[in-house]
């Protein structure tokens, strides 16, 4: 890059295990499981370069973020635009469940989750559409510092189709482990688009 230019950097770590089992979550606020705790803590490590938390306002991340935030004395904040997308009729349902029952739409929705939604669930362009409102936001409110967010696997896609220009039918080809860390960098240069790269995807941060 050349020229007078920022540089934003935004590290995603998605929640660890939950209690509850194999289920479709989506907007359902349940805990982290004890493993789900050691997950997370093993992926944020020691790092402490961040200047700012944003989190998910449900519980299996904004408890961590708040552990984060009182270890390394952080600023941290809620923002709904990063829940998880709404998986409608089968939200808190086992997966193995609707899997049996109605395996074929399953399969459509995984094959194009943009045109084959959840029953009554949340449509994934008005989705994609609730995290990118969310996202900007974020960006323009912490221009030029390193800030963690804390969210959901969905969340995490839909931000890593829009910085790798994917079309969001085939966020799916993404895989977002529990407790997975992912950094995106974004470089803002004036009288230019901003430029943003992946720089790791499914690491840790220690």
């Amino acid at each position: 890059m050349f020229g007078n230019y920022t540089v934003t950097t935004i590290d995603l770590l998605r929640h660890g295990e939950c209690e509850g089992g194999d289920v479709y979550r989506g907007s359902l606020d349940v805990p982290l499981s004890d493993n789900g705790w050691q997950q997370l803590r093993a992926s944020a490590g020691d790092f402490a370069g961040w200047q700012q938390i944003v989190s998910s306002p449900l519980q299996r991340c904004a408890r961590f973020a708040e552990e984060l935030s009182a270890r390394h004395g952080l600023p941290v904040r809620f923002d709904d635009a990063f829940r998880e997308v709404h998986f409608g009729d089968w939200e808190g349902r086992a997966i193995a469940d609707v899997w049996r029952e109605q395996g074929s739409h399953v399969r459509r929705f995984f094959a194009d989750p943009v045109n084959a939604s959840p029953p009554n669930g949340e449509p994934l362009r008005q989705f994609e559409q609730r995290v990118l409102s969310g996202w900007e936001n974020l960006l323009q409110a912490h221009r030029g510092e390193h800030c963690l967010l804390v969210a959901h696997g969905g969340t995490i896609r839909v931000l890593l189709a829009q910085v790798l220009a994917m079309p969001l039918t085939r966020i799916a080809n993404l895989e977002v482990p529990y407790a997975s860390a992912s950094r995106i960098r974004i470089h803002h240069t004036e009288g230019q688009p901003d430029f943003a790269s992946l720089v790791f995807h499914n690491g840790r941060f220690a």
